[in-house]
């Protein structure tokens, strides 16, 4: 045999062992797969059944019901990408029905206008020789709508609708009025905020030509003071006390976890808000921690180990349900953040404690609206300032 032949042979053999090798791995990759089976008449007939070989394969979800108990809390913190969206407040009682089960943010509608009200403000009538229009109003409008530290509205009303309304370019008023706030949060008008109102609005009365008329004083301290009395009585505030069971949190971690359910950056450092459902309405709850930490170049190097979620109980309406947001965000950071859950004075709070704040704030809510001052209501949002 010459070396042709020999060569000859050589490719021959390696191009059968090719065409025996192909065709193993052509039989060996068609038995590689896998038909999922036909579903029977059985599964066809039921429809929610879930496939057997998908069920097979299909991850288990994880399900951990919240809890205040600190005896069920996760030993460590729950990194962003793993902490609940939102969390129930089934665990607290089963009395707290409603609940909603996530802490959506909700469409915003425009706020309510506030109005001159004579339920809380002592109102003055100016009355001018003739209608005045909106321009000329404008043109000599008071620089400051305070009497000490107590606010003040101004209305005209309107020739052609007769309704009270702000005055504005291009409208006539008839008639003019002014409403000073008995009552707010720092207390009732006293003599010296009267006085100053009165003086106020006779400098404005008297470039339009109208003649001002004031309620006496006696009467208007009188009802000031009974105003705040029941304002006192009827106020609340609830704080729930959040502290790091393990070292401190950065700042970003907070603000990451909060902006989750809803929180954004509030109006001054180191306090994040809720929002509320009308625009420019107070917030529905507010986040608040140090300001100092809140201001560092870098909120990952910055730590705090302390924050208080708070509720305004009258600035949002019961129907908005703000417990049930309080609640769900309180719930939801403690465990986001391993967190102590108490009240502003250091006791711990219980699902017991939580249910009882519930019917005392359903007592407040009808005793509001029974001096209608319902909470939410803009007489209510004044007062309670």
């Amino acid at each position: 045999m010459n070396s042709l032949q020999v060569w000859l042979a050589i490719v021959g053999g390696l191009v059968l062992a090719a065409v025996v090798g192909h065709g193993a791995w052509q039989t060996r990759r068609a038995g590689g797969k896998t038909r999922l089976p036909k579903p029977s008449a059985a599964d066809a007939a039921s429809p929610g059944a879930p496939d057997a070989a998908l069920a097979a394969v299909a991850p288990q979800p994880l399900h951990q019901e919240p809890s205040f108990d600190p005896d069920h809390a996760p030993t460590e913190p729950i990194p962003l990408e793993d902490a609940p969206v939102a969390a129930s407040v089934e665990a607290i009682e089963q009395r707290l029905v409603g609940v909603p089960a996530a802490l959506n943010v909700p469409v915003r509608r425009p706020a309510a206008v506030s109005r001159i009200d004579p339920l809380i403000d002592a109102v003055a009538r100016l009355v001018p020789e003739q209608p005045l229009s909106g321009e000329t109003v404008l043109a000599h409008w008071p620089p400051s709508r305070r009497a000490g530290g107590k606010p003040f509205l101004i209305e005209g009303c309107n020739s052609q609708t007769g309704e009270w309304e702000t005055p504005v370019a291009g409208q006539t008023c008839s008639e003019l009025r002014a409403g000073l706030q008995l009552a707010n949060r720092l207390g009732a008008v006293n003599e010296i905020e009267y006085s100053e109102f009165v003086q106020i609005i006779q400098r404005f009365a008297e470039p339009l030509s109208a003649e001002a008329e004031f309620p006496d004083m006696l009467d208007v301290v009188a009802r000031a003071r009974s105003l705040d009395r029941v304002a006192v009585h009827h106020d609340a505030q609830l704080a729930m006390r959040l502290t790091a069971r393990q070292g401190q949190w950065p700042v970003s971690w907070i603000q990451q976890h909060a902006a989750r359910h809803g929180f954004v950056s509030g109006p001054v450092p180191g306090k994040l808000i809720l929002p509320g459902r009308e625009e420019d309405a107070p917030p529905v709850l507010a986040l608040v921690f140090d300001a100092q930490a809140a201001l560092a170049e870098d909120p990952d190097q910055s730590w705090v180990s302390e924050m208080s979620l708070v509720f305004d109980v009258p600035q949002t309406p019961q129907a908005e349900q703000p417990f049930n947001a309080w609640c769900a965000s309180g719930q939801a950071l403690a465990i986001a953040l391993d967190a102590d859950v108490n009240d502003d004075e250091g006791r711990a709070l219980n699902a017991g404690a939580f249910a009882l704040i519930r019917e005392d704030l359903d007592g407040l809510y009808a005793k509001l609206a029974e001096y209608e001052l319902a909470a939410g209501s803009p007489a209510a949002r004044r007062l309670f300032s």
